[in-house]
């Protein structure tokens, strides 16, 4: 199965193409600039440098939140687009769920975590075998202190990947940081989780916000 995956859920631009368990090609752009201008150029030049065309692709992913408003709507009409053009099928998948499979090798308890504002993160709680992600929790918009305790109340290390570790790692001395280039949402997870779901048709495919609730 060939897998076309972009990620648009936040300040990077990715995407990445995968064979069966196989990465063939990633790009990624942290960028300042619209995802509409960046996303598509990306794409038709990684197929060409791995000498596929779109035609060959059999699934379109994307992630479909939390995230950017507007980053995500991008790449879930991108995705639909090819889908439709091609009568092919699609997948969307959880920009935290897409981080948890970046550190996949990583045995144990994953936190998935993104800044929402203020004192809130998304975040979603998952388990790996170092191979096999299983979610444990479902996406949730919760404040650092409840993220923190539910932590430590596995009773070991933690691996937190996503920048909601630069508001929870002072709260948990449990967490360990994912490495640098593996803390940003990349497509490549996306890519990842993909080969595990269920495709869907393009009509389904559609952009599952969280939304942000006011302290206090």
């Amino acid at each position: 199965m060939l897998i076309l995956a972009v990620d648009t859920s936040g300040n990077t631009a990715s995407c990445a193409l995968m064979q069966d368990a196989l990465l063939l090609g990633q790009r990624m752009i942290y960028t300042a600039r619209a995802h509409s201008q960046i996303l598509l150029p990306e794409v038709k030049g990684m197929l060409a440098d791995t000498g596929h065309t779109v035609q060959e692709v059999d699934v379109f992913a994307a992630a479909n939140g939390p995230g950017s408003y507007t980053g995500l709507r991008i790449g879930i009409a991108a995705m639909q687009a090819l889908s439709y053009a091609g009568g092919k099928q699609c997948a969307g998948i959880s920009s935290l769920e897409g981080l948890a499979w970046n550190v996949s090798p990583f045995c144990g308890v994953i936190c998935a975590s993104l800044y929402a504002r203020a004192d809130l993160c998304y975040c979603a709680f998952f388990r790996s075998d170092g191979q096999t992600v299983t979610r444990l929790t479902e996406d949730a918009v919760l404040k650092t202190d409840e993220i923190a305790a539910q932590c430590c109340s596995f009773g070991a290390k933690i691996m937190c990947a996503g920048n909601g570790y630069e508001k929870l790692h002072a709260r948990c001395d449990c967490l360990i940081s994912a490495p640098p280039h593996l803390c940003n949402q990349s497509a490549a997870g996306i890519a990842m989780a993909a080969l595990h779901r269920d495709p869907l048709p393009p009509e389904q495919l559609s952009v599952s916000y969280l939304q942000a609730v006011k302290i206090g």
